[in-house]
């Protein structure tokens, strides 16, 4: 999803210029007008549609870090690499698992609909389209309570400060003192 040679950035923040390089770019960074996401009609989404295995071999967190800046907030398939899928929740990206033929559902309708629109909405677990299709995913709660408040490891951590400051204040190491003082 990253080449190699971009994975070098000191924020997570640029990556989405590189999301699928090899793919959406000729050599001399032309854009490929065959590769989808170049096409005008896929410009500026914010749900990406993909296929069963998504994210396999890109296991760094560059991946996820390249679909968020890229600008998809959600991802929908019938499954994921494991890697990948964990580093889509640690990084603010909703990866939803729809059975195949669900899937493949929504492909014929984005590919028959010009300016099709899908609703991902985490808070009921729902995906819809404005012609009346609705279609629910499962999240593991504590997960989407966490993409819902914008948690990350850190951000979990740190709500629990006055339990870690309270810790650290009573298993702060005393000083031992050796030999003679005067």
């Amino acid at each position: 999803m990253v080449p190699k040679q971009f994975c070098k950035l000191l924020t997570r923040e640029g990556y989405g210029r590189f999301l699928f390089y090899d793919w959406r770019y000729f050599e001399g960074d032309a854009p490929n007008p065959a590769f989808v996401l170049n096409q005008p009609r896929y410009r500026g989404a914010s749900v990406l549609l993909t296929r069963a295995n998504f994210g396999c071999g890109s296991s760094r967190e560059h991946a996820a870090w390249a679909v968020l800046d890229y600008g998809f907030r959600a991802i929908i398939a019938p499954s994921y690499a494991d890697i990948f899928y964990n580093n889509c929740f640690k990084n603010g990206v909703l990866p939803v698992t729809l059975p195949d033929p669900e899937v493949e559902e929504l492909f014929r309708r984005a590919e028959k609909t010009e300016g099709y629109r899908l609703t991902v909405d985490l808070e009921n677990q729902t995906i819809a389209d404005e012609t009346g299709l609705k279609l629910a995913f499962k999240l593991d709660p504590f997960r989407r309570e966490c993409l819902l408040k914008g948690l990350d490891d850190i951000g979990l951590s740190l709500r629990r400060q006055d339990k870690i400051t309270a810790y650290e204040k009573e298993h702060q190491p005393q000083a031992v003192l050796y030999g003679k003082v005067d």
